[in-house]
């Protein structure tokens, strides 16, 4: 059962908060940046009003989940750190002297049961931007796109891979805190085999967690918890988790990678004003329609789009043609990446960096030629892959010995954006796209962005979520 109200908690101890958390920290700041009541009024319908024990409060909930973010720790790790972290005890609304915590467990069961099914992303992102445009930060017309990948939990790291990052983690920290400590650490495992990666792991817990004063530090109880929590997990099943909506993408024709995309638009003051996520074989152009959407839905005034040559294709180069919501596309023309004869659904999609066309299930062309008298590029597929696709019917016609994608190289609705892609104008626009490749490395180095916590399209748009959030939110700071 939810309040109508959010509870106030008064302490006869509140006035230390202002000898104790300057004005200054990035915590205060936020709680005085963010009206976070917008949290208790979208979930309102995600709890009931009149039946059942009091839930915690739902701005409390959204709070610790956007320190895990910020802080890059675990819910054991957050909720043990509100215990005795001014700081944190101030920005979730706590009094000084509450040590009734919430359970580690509840978090997880706050982003199942109650951020389930909601647009997490677009509200987030939604919300900042407002902000930043009533502070008066957001002033020009311009949004740079582009797309940041981010690895599945369960690829490509085995289950051994995953126990010697954790443990690699845990030594970086240990031998920062006392180099002495390498003589008492146990032999690390020589070989591949995950029953001595087991063992070895546990000694390692063991030692540590011996040692209580080492065990104590931050950091180093951080890493020991993540150590716990990977072995736990590779105990139960022995094997990592399938994640199911994952694909594999490629950022070249050799190297490939199991992971999600997020497709970034973002202003020219670096601030995030839309985003969506997919698998990671779908290609940055096709999303170019949905990310200015949602911009224009979130307040932003479009007027330019810079990208790169994924964004360049036909569908895109008429949409910036639109009389009513048209805008300059800043993209250089790649004459592959023309799509006049795609259809609207199943179609394949052009992989810049590997310069290749992928078909709708994640293959990769594995050569092209130029042939015919139009000057047509044709791409061709791996037969044998074809041949047991699961999307084979209407795609591959049986026994043929080869298949291929032609795209004409010409074509009349590109001569424009030709034109457009020589002036100075262009060039000079064209300058600011290296803004968004600092935002994307922002997002993974600060955030932990490179990596997935949960599986799932639905939890890794929620992950995205949180992340941007915080992203956005530290950003405006930083301008205002």
């Amino acid at each position: 059962m939810l309040p109508t109200q959010q509870t106030i908690q008064f302490s006869n101890y509140s006035d230390l908060y202002d000898l104790i958390v300057p004005h200054e920290n990035i915590l205060r700041r936020i709680n005085d940046l963010v009206d976070f009541s917008f949290i208790q009024k979208e979930l309102m319908d995600k709890y009931s009003h009149d039946n059942g024990r009091m839930a915690e409060s739902p701005v409390m909930m959204f709070k610790y989940l956007l320190l895990k973010t910020i802080y890059d720790i675990s819910d054991v790790d957050v909720v043990e750190r509100s215990r005795y972290d001014m700081s944190f005890k101030y920005f979730l609304g706590m009094s000084p002297e509450n040590t009734d915590l919430i359970n580690p467990s509840s978090l997880c069961k706050f982003r199942k049961l109650r951020l389930k099914d909601k647009n997490l992303l677009n509200l987030l992102i939604g919300k900042t931007v407002e902000i930043a445009i009533e502070k008066g930060i957001i002033k020009s017309r311009t949004i740079i796109v582009d797309a940041t990948h981010t690895g599945s939990r369960s690829n490509p790291y085995s289950p051994v891979d995953i126990l010697r990052l954790r443990s690699k983690q845990l030594r970086k920290c240990l031998y920062e805190s006392d180099e002495a400590i390498k003589n008492t650490l146990p032999e690390k495992n020589p070989d591949d085999d995950l029953e001595h990666e087991l063992d070895y792991t546990k000694d390692l817990l063991n030692v540590v967690s011996s040692n209580q004063m080492l065990a104590e530090v931050p950091k180093i109880k951080e890493r020991l918890n993540m150590l716990k929590e990977v072995l736990s997990d590779i105990e139960d099943h022995y094997v990592t988790s399938k994640d199911k909506d994952a694909r594999v993408g490629h950022k070249s024709k050799e190297s490939s990678f199991f992971r999600y995309k997020t497709h970034i638009a973002m202003s020219d003051e670096r601030i995030i004003t839309a985003a969506t996520v997919t698998s990671g074989e779908k290609g940055d152009g096709p999303q170019l329609q949905e990310l200015v959407e949602q911009s224009h839905a979130n307040g932003m005034a479009v007027d330019t789009i810079v990208g790169d040559t994924a964004y360049s294709g036909k569908d895109n180069i008429i949409l910036s043609n639109d009389k009513e919501n048209g805008f300059d596309l800043v993209a250089k023309l790649n004459p592959t990446i023309s799509n006049g004869t795609r259809k609207e659904e199943g179609r394949f999609d052009y992989n810049k960096d590997a310069g290749m066309f992928v078909c709708p299930v994640g293959h990769m062309a594995i050569r092209k030629a130029r042939q015919g008298k139009n000057q047509a590029l044709v791409f061709f597929f791996d037969i044998e892959k074809c041949r047991t696709c699961s999307k084979r019917n209407g795609c591959y016609k049986e026994g043929a010995k080869s298949k291929s994608y032609a795209v004409q190289i010409k074509s009349e609705e590109h001569q424009r954006q030709a034109d457009f892609e020589k002036t100075e104008e262009f060039k000079a626009k064209a300058k600011v796209r290296y803004k968004i490749e600092a935002k994307n490395a922002e997002l993974k180095n600060v955030f932990g962005y490179d990596r997935a916590d949960p599986y799932g399209l639905d939890c890794m748009r929620m992950q995205g979520a949180m992340v941007i959030f915080a992203a956005n939110i530290k950003r405006i700071l930083r301008l205002s």
